[in-house]
């Protein structure tokens, strides 16, 4: 059996200071294909000191330097996307055919570097220079979900503002993490500007967060996360940039395409085995069209195919662990205790699948009282609300602790965009519109705060300094 039991810190494989094992499964098969270290706070100490000592350094490398330096990192990782994606479909079930996985994190790269070509660190507004200067070192904290593309997102942004940074990828998807290490190392990034460190969160997770040599955390994961990373950083006062849970709503205005609104929630509700923040996991419906939209709902469900994640021809694999799919069955069990309205799918793997996370695609009727459709379940399962009036649609869209995406089709683009601008979320599509890496991407209330992706998401990594007088 394969074992990882490497960090990479200060630009070399080296063995941890105290590590623990931990079992890596295949959620296809239930197997266990691997073990990883796991690391102690004495392995963060270690890899935070290199990246201090190379901050100096590398936050002076001019634009043109930092660019190139990100080009190169392109170009090694575009080498090695066949065997990222292969340990994606390893470690969290991504179908091969979903090589969104991979192509998602090549894009967030090459926003950095458009963005970073655009952007000024200085400028004169009257008798006053306005510096963006590198804040320090970055703490980097990602998920399971979608691994590869959001490290190499607060990377690029990272090392674009010219900052080190330690990295911590979940601990159930560290092994495409260690393929970004080995892409770094033959990219020629500088010694410590990149340190890897595997753990968990109350171990690594914790240290990076609480300690006083770090500058900022940019954390993605759970609200219940965020919250205990934003308590640990707060003696140090360091900056914590969060992007967190969501439960988007998707208003179907009266004069939508109806078949479109519904097809296109299928396709992006469920992409990723639903394992998305953003996923419009709340249809909201004119209840005079109910029944319709129901009905393309279904038809829509029909034609995935959930299974073996090496199969070309699956859409959808299956959820990342045993605890994952535990908890969305739950979920699924308590809408029809609640008396919710079945539609499709339910409880359970889908038909012929004896094994692996799998969860039947699932779309209930539900009422605003019930559990899921107030709650982030994080996987196959749509709520569709009815309402009477517009502004009830809004009101119910806002009715939540979540901010994070919203969703609105309607023929009508000025009424449209009326109930965009009155949706309480960081992002907002229209009619389909598909996400884009020049688009910030942060959420409103409880979805967290501070921005990701393009200059926004780079900022996050920069000071601004005022020199007066000149």
């Amino acid at each position: 059996m394969r074992h990882y039991g490497k960090f990479y810190i200060d630009g070399a494989w080296v063995d941890p200071i105290e590590s623990r094992p931990f079992e890596l499964v295949n959620p296809a098969t239930e197997e266990v294909y691997a073990t990883v270290a796991l690391g102690s706070p004495a392995d963060v100490d270690r890899a935070v000191a290199a990246a201090r000592r190379v901050f100096p350094s590398f936050s002076e490398m001019t634009k043109a330097e930092r660019i190139e330096l990100l080009e190169t990192i392109i170009g090694v990782y575009q080498k090695r996307e066949d065997d990222i994606m292969a340990a994606l479909t390893e470690e969290m079930g991504a179908p091969v055919s979903l090589r969104a996985q991979v192509g998602a994190g090549l894009a967030s790269m090459k926003q950095a570097v458009t963005s970073l070509r655009d952007y000024e660190f200085e400028v004169q507004e009257g008798i006053n220079i306005i510096r963006h200067e590198p804040i320090g070192v970055a703490g980097l904290i990602t998920p399971w979900n979608w691994p590869v593309q959001l490290a190499c997102n607060k990377l690029s942004s990272a090392f674009a503002a010219g900052c080190p940074v330690v990295l911590k990828p979940s601990e159930f998807t560290p092994v495409s993490s260690l393929l970004l290490a080995e892409v770094a190392d033959e990219a020629g990034v500088p010694a410590g500007a990149f340190n890897l460190v595997n753990g968990d969160g109350p171990g690594v997770g914790n240290a990076i967060s609480a300690h006083e040599d770090i500058d900022v955390v940019s954390f993605t994961g759970s609200t219940r996360a965020g919250v205990l990373v934003a308590a640990a950083a707060a003696p140090s006062v360091k900056r914590v940039a969060q992007e967190l849970g969501g439960k988007s709503a998707n208003i179907i205005l009266p004069d939508a395409d109806l078949k479109a609104a519904a097809d296109y929630n299928v396709k992006r509700g469920y992409s990723n085995s639903g394992q998305s923040c953003h996923s419009p996991t709340r249809i909201l419906v004119q209840e005079d069209h109910l029944e319709e939209v129901l009905g393309y709902l279904a038809d829509a469900v029909a034609t995935l195919k959930v299974g073996d994640p090496n199969d070309p021809e699956t859409t959808h694999g299956p959820v990342v662990n045993r605890a994952q799919y535990e908890r969305i069955q739950g979920y699924i069990q308590s809408a029809i205790d609640e008396g919710a309205r079945l539609v499709c799918g339910g409880p359970g793997r889908p038909e012929g699948l004896d094994k692996g996370f799998y969860i039947q695609p699932t779309i209930f009727s539900v009422t605003t009282e019930n559990t899921i459709a107030n709650e982030e379940i994080f996987g196959m399962v749509t709520s569709v609300i009815t309402y009477k009036t517009v502004e009830e649609a809004i009101a119910i869209a806002n009715d939540t602790s979540y901010g994070l995406g919203g969703y609105v089709f309607g023929k009508d683009r000025e009424r449209a965009l009326d109930v965009c601008r009155k949706i309480r979320a960081g992002r907002v599509f229209y009619d389909g519109a598909a996400a884009n890496t020049a688009a910030p991407m942060g959420g409103y209330k409880k979805s967290g705060n501070g921005r990701e992706m393009g200059a926004y998401g780079m900022e996050e990594y920069l000071e601004v300094k005022a020199i007066i007088g000149f």
